[in-house]
């Protein structure tokens, strides 16, 4: 019997349990959540950068999903990996620990397939999740509707990553969000987390209007720092290609001279000259010193480093896909002071043409990345 099998005729229990939660924390915990969502979908509704926005949303939400599995990996190691790059270790790190940073990395991107591109197994997973949403009543709001099939799928025993994508596409299907953002409220099965009811549905809100909030901080600081690079790369000689440059280092993390040479379809000396112009001008960051391969970064956008954490222990006392009981550091940055959209006229102010050539090159190495990841071995200093 499948999950949705077995939820099938609850509608009227399931309703009366949601309202024996704590009925005030749970309103206030959806309208700002609702809120928050809603924001986030006026800003994105014909943003330039919305692709770009969504390709480092999925990285950034992937990074947090791999985290609340116990899989953290460092975002650096991550926009390495799907740059194509084999990952240098400390050469005094055990063959053990090389494995699991390796395996960190292949999680990561399993997780970024879920979300982007299902094959045919994990196709039809996700319509058996979407099949237990569809089955929760009517009555609920999506948000309630997304806890209560995710608390109900992992309760018949199944894994994570399908109700996450599915639930990516009910916020669509119920125009929640006009893109395939994905918000999937990932630190309400993080560790330390209750799993009662009147604690947890609070709890998923609550990181849902966290991912929302902190998404549109995000696109707010790409703008920024695309605008600012854009402004500062301006006066340069019209069949200069740094202004395409600075297109196409605004959509991913870090980048190398290779990818921008064949987004941009010029020859690789060109691609590196122009990135080392730039970096001059303090308009990009090199992020690695390596002598190939060399990775670069917008100003204002590289990845910032985590702390590694200790290796993941699986408990043999938690249910699957329940919060693991053990306390970690949350995701969230209580200094930080987000950054101020700009203005309609300043959006304006800028032609867009290398953004969808990036954006179509990029999602094609985060495959090849992940068909590599799968094959490669452990070799020497290098994963």
């Amino acid at each position: 019997m499948t999950p949705a099998d077995g939820f099938a005729g609850a509608p009227l229990d399931l309703l009366t349990r949601i309202a024996a939660s704590d009925p005030l924390a749970l309103a206030t915990s959806l309208a700002a959540a609702a809120a928050s969502i809603a924001r986030l979908d006026q800003a994105l509704a014909g943003h330039p950068l919305a692709q770009a926005f969504l390709y480092r949303m999925r990285l950034t939400a992937v990074r947090h999903q791999a985290a609340a599995d116990g899989a953290l990996i460092d975002p650096w190691h991550l926009a390495a990996t799907v740059e194509g790059l084999r990952l240098r270790m400390d050469p005094y790190l055990r063959i053990i620990d090389r494995a699991d940073i390796l395996e960190k990395a292949r999680t990561a991107l399993t997780l970024h397939q879920w979300l982007v591109e299902p094959d045919f197994d994990q196709e039809g997973e996700v319509q058996r999740a979407e099949i237990l949403l569809r089955r929760q009543p009517a009555a609920l709001h999506p948000l309630l509707t997304a806890a209560q099939g995710l608390r109900d799928w992992i309760n018949a025993g199944e894994t994570r990553p399908p109700m996450r994508a599915a639930m990516v596409r009910l916020w669509r299907q119920r125009q929640l969000m006009r893109l395939p953002v994905p918000l999937t409220g990932a630190a309400a099965l993080h560790a330390g987390q209750s799993w009662d009811r009147e604690l947890w549905l609070p709890a998923f809100l609550a990181a849902i209007e966290r991912e929302a909030a902190d998404g549109l901080d995000l696109l707010y600081t790409m703008e920024r720092a695309w605008f600012a690079a854009r402004r500062a790369s301006a006066g340069r000689r019209k069949d200069s290609h740094a202004a395409a440059v600075v297109d196409v280092l605004a959509v991913a993390p870090v980048i190398s001279a290779t990818t921008v040479a064949s987004v941009l379809g010029i020859a690789l000396k060109s691609a590196i000259r122009l990135l080392n112009e730039l970096v001059a001008a303090g308009i990009v960051l090199e992020v690695t010193y390596r002598a190939k391969r060399r990775l670069f970064a917008l100003q204002g956008l590289a990845p910032l480093r985590d702390i590694v954490r200790p290796p993941y222990r699986p408990d043999p006392n938690r249910g699957r896909g329940q919060p693991r009981h053990e306390v970690e550091e949350d995701f969230a940055d209580a200094t930080h002071v987000p950054p101020q959209p700009l203005a309609p006229l300043e959006r304006h102010a800028f032609e867009y043409h290398a953004l969808e050539e990036a954006m179509a090159h990029l999602d094609a190495v985060v495959r090849n990345s992940r068909q590599a990841l799968h094959g490669m071995q452990i070799v020497g200093d290098d994963l």
